[in-house]
């Protein structure tokens, strides 16, 4: 069947399924027995859309129509614990995985400079100062000398809950400047992924050319699999921002931001909640020397594997396709 005939056969339908959704999430329960039915064929409608490769227009209508229903099937009846749990069994990764496109391209655009600077760096060193001044460099020295009293950052051995603070202060700080900046038709998101991939790499290889690689890398490896994949969600959900002024389709431009805005919404509640994860692993254990190198990057593994993990296969089963 072609897309015109499909959207023909079914559009009233999903009509009423919008004005269905909009009555129960004003707080309407009158039509609460139409709800399952309804959200069932659309899940159908969206694997048949997917399936025949109709237009991304259209498939990302009917995901927006089948996120707002999920979002009332794990609602209904449950307390707020229960709602945040399924929040984080189901709602975010499920919310990244619908993103993937531009989790991907973020992705690419936060990793791939920081590998390549990695390597120039360690290939020609002298690279550094063209990209870095040398107050910037021996203040990042100072931080991860394998000598320094306190590993990644100046400061009182009783300071740690005032780091904690201060971590989440900064980390979403650039994670929500990555993503706001996205609104400017996608430039600043890609601005800041690729700022942030070409900083680390430069700082990376530097310290490593130095010897510094122990005291940097354990330093950095455990934590950073929650706060570099939260900017990179950061980034992801700008760049999702900025597309939808770009390429708006029928919609006017002010309503698919609209749309993409509370599309991104879980996105930016996980995103929150990984950073101050990250901070907390930054304060308490990235910088407690007292552990071997080998126990800092076992932990940093498992770290990474969880989060791999987690993205890739938590709530899964829940998924309605």
């Amino acid at each position: 069947m072609k897309q015109a005939s499909f959207e023909s056969r079914h559009r009233d339908f999903w009509q009423k399924c919008e004005a269905l959704l909009n009555e129960l999430e004003s707080g309407k329960t009158g039509h609460h027995e139409q709800f399952l039915p309804a959200y069932r064929q659309l899940c159908q409608h969206i694997a048949i859309a997917r399936h025949r490769g109709y237009s991304p227009h259209l498939v990302e209508y009917l995901n927006q129509l089948n996120w707002r229903g999920h979002q009332l099937l794990y609602k209904q009846r449950s307390s707020t614990l229960t709602g945040m749990f399924d929040f984080i069994r189901v709602g975010f990764p499920d919310a990244v995985r619908r993103h993937m496109p531009y989790v991907g391209l973020a992705t690419a655009l936060m990793y791939l400079p920081t590998i390549l600077l990695i390597m120039l760096i360690l290939w020609q060193p002298e690279w550094v100062f063209y990209l870095l001044d040398s107050h910037q460099l021996a203040q990042y020295e100072a931080m991860y000398d394998p000598g320094a009293e306190h590993i990644g950052r100046a400061r009182e051995a009783d300071s740690n809950v005032a780091m904690f603070g201060f971590y989440i202060q900064n980390n979403i700080g650039v994670a929500f400047r990555t993503f706001a900046t996205g609104i400017l038709f996608t430039v600043g998101s890609l601005f800041f992924l690729i700022f942030n991939g070409i900083f680390f790499g430069v700082i990376a290889g530097h310290l490593s050319h130095l010897g510094y690689s122990d005291t940097f890398w354990t330093f950095v490896i455990a934590h950073g699999a929650f706060e570099i994949t939260a900017i990179t969600f950061a980034g992801a959900a700008g760049i999702k921002l900025g597309f939808s002024l770009l390429a708006p389709g029928s919609l006017s431009r002010l309503v698919s931001l609209q749309n993409a805005a509370k599309d991104v919404v879980p996105i930016l509640y996980g995103m929150t909640g990984m950073l101050v994860i990250a901070a907390f692993i930054e304060a308490f254990w990235s910088s407690n020397s007292s552990f071997s190198p080998t126990v800092k990057y076992s932990v940093g593994a498992v770290m990474w594997i969880l989060v791999i993990c987690y993205f890739t296969w938590s709530g899964k089963r829940y998924e309605l396709r």
